[in-house]
């Protein structure tokens, strides 16, 4: 616990709460101006007590592990919720089903449900970021997406109650998920099938060697740029538009895999934005094909990000 609340009585919450938070910190390209508030509950039930203290009419974001994320530098205005430690439980249930919480890494829950000999989520070991991120962007991987083996999510709303829903109450599609409105992931239930644990990790040690083989690692990246467009895909788009090594500021389309943008060392977001920006328009120009964004952008801008 650090410093004043700022207007959150912190009296019996037993998480940490920050003012003027950099998100830099926590987000994959590490860039991204100050939160307002960030908090990291101790678990669900301290993160709805202070749900329940917060202004009615305050902002709220739910945060994973920052991939597939771009904070502006002007920073957020409201709170920010960072469920971890104390959100990622994991339960083996009857059935071959799993109920994780949504604090868990995507890798980490692969590994558990391979060393169970469940099998149907070994795509996860690649991606890089929290069940509770993949339930929001239906996140998914060499042709398997996460919301295809979802038997019921447990959801809490902006006033910290907390609501089951089963997979119907969702409308989910390529990477897209419409649910009950400002809503965020606690907990999913997870359907698997039977399989052979020896088999399932050496599927997932196979998916790991190609994405070290085709997309950049060991350096700021937050995933995939773009969306495919039905019928292909977009590094390819952007590869054929000679857009590989594009560089502005400190942003670079990879020279590794063109669908992703890597901070090469001192960019801030709105290098990003505006890259992002310029390849759009380049696809366009050169396919006919308006790529869209699959990177979530929040925040607000500033003039110079430098000084």
């Amino acid at each position: 616990m650090n410093g004043l609340s700022r207007g959150v009585e912190m009296a019996g919450l037993r998480g940490e709460l920050r003012h003027d938070e950099p998100m830099a910190r926590h987000t994959l390209w590490r860039v991204g101006g100050p939160a307002d508030r960030w908090y990291r509950p101790a678990d669900a039930g301290d993160l709805a007590r202070f749900l329940a203290r917060l202004p009615a009419d305050e902002p709220r974001f739910w945060l994973g592990l920052g991939s597939n994320l771009l904070v502006r530098d002007g920073g957020l205005r409201g709170t920010v919720l960072a469920p971890g430690r104390g959100m990622d439980q994991l339960e083996l249930l009857e059935g071959h089903r799993v109920r994780a919480g949504a604090g868990i890494s995507a890798p980490r829950l692969a590994r558990f449900c391979a060393d169970q000999g469940l099998c149907g989520l070994e795509f996860l070991v690649g991606i890089p970021g929290t069940l509770g991120g993949a339930l929001a962007m239906n996140a998914g991987a060499f042709g398997d997406e996460i919301w295809s083996r979802v038997e019921s999510v447990l959801c809490m709303d902006r006033c910290g109650a907390l609501q089951r829903y089963g997979r119907e109450s969702f409308s989910v599609g390529y990477r897209h998920v419409e649910g009950p409105r400002e809503a965020g992931f606690v907990e999913a239930v997870l359907r698997l099938e039977p399989g052979d644990a020896q088999t399932a990790r050496q599927r997932m040690q196979a998916l790991l060697q190609r994405r070290n083989r085709t997309q950049p690692v060991g350096v700021p990246t937050c995933g995939s740029v773009f969306r495919n467009p039905e019928g292909d895909h977009a590094g390819r788009l952007i590869e054929a538009a000679g857009l590989k090594g594009l560089t502005l500021g400190g942003a670079q389309v990879s020279q590794r895999h063109a669908n992703f943008i890597v901070n090469t060392g001192g960019a801030c977001a709105a290098d990003m934005e505006a890259l992002m920006e310029e390849v759009r328009r380049r696809v366009r120009v050169h396919h006919g094909v308006d790529l869209q964004p699959e990177v979530c952008i929040l925040g607000e801008p500033v003039q110079e990000c430098r000084p």
